[in-house]
This record gives structure tokens, sequence and C-alpha cells, in this order.
């Protein structure tokens, strides 16, 4: 077995293999080294990597193991994180010079989660600017002219490249979800409020959420396994019982699921192919798929996801704004300068809003298992367009906290990687997985008999 078949295993398949002494996690780490030394040049995933710390983070693992001590859900995997969440050994700079060599005193919670589950932190993803809309240098790994998406863009190459099995993402709009759909890689956004986002750099404490990227659903599911908990300094999280998500991906559907289609006026931005290849995937589940039409409440719901996200953005980046105006990016000098025209009434009628979309969908689920939608427009925008993509078809169900999925099944007219959608009912995640596996294998089965 090479180092570079080793790059290719599945974070699942790599954590038992370790556990087990088929491997160990230093040979892992190395092949993860190796590909990235041979790839990332072109690919541009990290801000931060120190082979050196990694492999030692690896070797202490391999000790422990040897040593009959116990070992944690993703003992001695490597793993990214987007280069806003905070390490205490690695730098954390955002995306921005403002922050160039920003050395934070704590991990963010989450990281300890993954401390103490075993995984090889391997170093920092690129994101854009501060986690909004400037774009970084990350290229998309199939096709280096076009971008991975953002704002978690390292974070979906280094999946998409087989740098490292899962890596950490983040979503305030559609940053998670359309990022796995241009990479061709599982996305995942779980419930608001399942991972903790202290420690997290802040752009909207409404709205963001944290998630991750991987190659499997069942590697995606492990992964938010072991990211889950309450932490009473996060106030999105909950301290009551959290669905386990593995569970939910490895479990057979009890009965055929109901799945919804919401059609919006912005389904005309839609490329032709994705409009046929999402209806290829409503016609291979065989009636399983009922079509509406979104109210006009359901749809401005993308105005008031903006109206939240500009005036939060301006609060939270109130410091540095003011310290280094001219170091902004015009994108965010423009978020915040919208955000200085809504006024404290306009915001909180927007806060009541998004609390009635939340118990709008409450009820929704009651009578369906998922949403399908769109991940994004179609194929991944080339750079030359100056933007990481259109986010209109994730904000509805960011804003209500809902549990997305990506799930990499189309392919464009480039050859290019198109995900599909779906969107369950919060605090169901368990429940979205099951209907995400039940999808995968009724449109495989359908695609073998058709052969």
């Amino acid at each position: 077995m090479t180092k570079h078949d080793l790059s290719l295993f599945s974070a699942a398949q790599s954590a038992e293999a370790i556990r087990t002494g088929r491997i160990s996690s230093e040979a892992l780490v190395e092949a993860c080294l190796s590909r990235i030394e041979e790839t990332d040049d072109k690919v541009h995933a990290w801000a931060y990597l120190d082979a050196g710390v990694a492999l030692d983070q690896a070797r202490e693992l391999d000790r422990i193991r040897m040593a009959g001590r116990a070992m944690g859900a993703l003992h001695g995997v490597p793993v990214g994180l987007k280069d806003i969440v905070d390490t205490k050994d690695m730098p954390t700079q955002c995306g921005s010079a403002i922050f160039s060599g920003r050395q934070p005193e704590m991990d963010a919670r989450l990281v300890e989660h993954l401390r103490e589950a075993g995984a090889v932190v391997m170093g920092k993803t690129k994101t854009t600017e501060f986690a909004f809309m400037h774009p970084t240098d990350t290229t998309n790994p199939f096709d280096p002219t076009r971008t991975p998406g953002g704002s978690s863009s390292g974070s979906a190459a280094a999946v998409a490249a087989r740098h490292v099995p899962v890596a950490i993402g983040t979503q305030t709009g559609g940053s998670v979800i359309r990022p796995a759909s241009f990479c061709g890689v599982y996305g995942f956004k779980p419930s608001r409020g399942t991972i903790s986002r202290s420690g997290v750099f802040r752009t909207s404490v409404s709205l963001d959420h944290v998630g991750g990227f991987a190659n499997s659903l069942e590697d995606i599911a492990l992964l938010t396994d072991v990211l889950s908990g309450y932490d009473q300094t996060d106030p999105a999280s909950f301290a009551r019982p959290q669905p386990n998500m593995l569970a939910g991906a490895r479990a057979e559907a009890p009965v055929e699921p109901n799945i919804a289609w919401l059609g919006f006026p912005f389904d005309d931005r839609l490329d032709g192919d994705t409009v046929e290849g999402l209806n290829a995937v409503i016609e291979g589940l065989e009636g399983r798929v009922e079509r509406f039409s979104a109210s006009p409440q359901l749809a401005d719901l993308i105005n008031i996801h903006k109206t939240i996200y500009d005036y939060e953005i301006r609060q939270n980046m109130a410091e540095i704004s003011k310290a280094h105006w001219t170091e902004l990016s015009t994108e965010m000098q423009s978020a915040i300068n919208r955000g200085a025209e809504i006024s404290l009434a306009q915001y909180e009628d927007a806060l009541a809003v998004m609390a009635s979309a939340q118990s709008f969908f409450a009820e929704y689920f009651n009578d369906f298992d998922a949403i399908l939608a769109p991940a994004a427009t179609g194929e991944a925008v080339p750079l030359s367009a100056g933007h990481t993509g259109d986010s209109v078809f994730c904000l509805n169900w960011t804003l209500a906290g809902l549990p997305c999925l990506t799930l990499p099944l189309l392919v464009g007219q480039n050859d290019l990687p198109i995900g599909v959608q779906l969107i369950g009912a919060v605090e169901e995640d368990d429940r979205l997985l099951r209907t995400a596996s039940w999808v995968q294998h009724s449109l495989k089965v359908q695609e073998q008999q058709g052969e």
C-alpha cells in the first residue's frame, strides 16, 4: 500500500485502520502531506501548514494507541480548519492582512472536541476575507480557472483534492453548501446550535453556523458527531440531547420519505444543465417529490436574511473597520455602509420574521422528511468573475437554522460537479441524513436498472 493510497482513505476507514493497527497515523499524515505538496501549488487551499507539528501530533497518537489507551472517534485522522477558527498553537488570520500573524491564546470549543476525539489538526484552510465575500486565491481542484466557492474556499478544496479526509467550514449565507457543490464533495451545515461557535470569528450572531466537508455521507456524519455538544458560552447552543448523525446516515428509512420541492421566483438564476439535472433527480425518485410554489412571504426571506446580515456584520466589524477602514475590501466596506442605513426597528422586525420562519418550518416538516433544492446556480463560476458564486439558494434555510446537506450527484456541461441540496427539520439532522442515504440508494438503483 502506497502513501498516495492512504490519502484516498475516508475518515471512517482511516480511524478503523489506525484503531486496529493496520496503518499508523504518521503514515496517513505523511500521505496527506505528500498530496498537499503535489497539488497545493495550483489549489492554494492552505493558509497555514506546519508539517512538523502535524507529524508530531500523529506520532503521539500512535504512541497512545500502542500503549493501549483510550482512542477517540477520529483517532489519528487529519482534519483542516477554516482560518477563522481559533487555535492556540497556530495563527488564525481570517483571510485578512489586518490579522496577519494573529495568535489566539485558546482553542475554539470545536477544536477542543477534535483534539478530544484524537484528530490531527493539520493546519488552517483559506477563507475569503473575514468569511465574507472578497475571494482568496484558492482555486477549484477540478478546474484551476474556476472558484471553489466561498467563504469556506480552502476547506472544500482541500477535501476535494484529497489533502485531508474532512475539514471544517462555516456558513452565514451559503458558505458550506455552495463550495461543496462546486468542489463535488459532501457539505453539511447542521441545525443552528448543534456545533459551538465559541472561538470562531463572528460576523452574525443570528446567522453564523459551523459545518464541515467530506467525501462520503458517513464521514460528514462522523465529523458532525465529534463536533456536536452544548456550550453555555454560545447563545445559539442548546442543552438538549443531540441527534446521532452517524446512526442516521447508516439507517434505512422505515418508509419511503416524502420530499418537497419549493419553486421560487429566483429559480430563473439556475443554469440550464442544473435545471435538467434536478429534474432528472426528481424523476428518479419516482413520485416521492411533490412540487409547490413558494409563497411571497417565503420568497422574501432572502431580503430578511440580508437585513440581519448587514446590520450584524457592521456591529461585529465595528472595531476593525474603525482602525483599518482602508485595508478592508470594497465588498466589506459596502456591507458595513449598508448596515449603517438599517434602523434598529428594521432589524428587530427582521428578527421577528426570522422567528416566524422558524415556526413555519417546524410545522412544515410534520408532513415532509426533507426539502429538495439547488445547492448553487450551476457549475463553479470562473475566477475572472471576481466572486465566489451566488448563495441565493441557501439563504432561506440558513435564516431558519435548518440542517442542510449537499449531495454531489450531478455533472454539468463542462464536466464539473453540481450538488443537490437537501434540507431537514431543525434538530432532526439524523432524519435528514437517513433521507439522504435513501435518496442516494434510490438513484443508484434507478441508474443500475437503466443500464
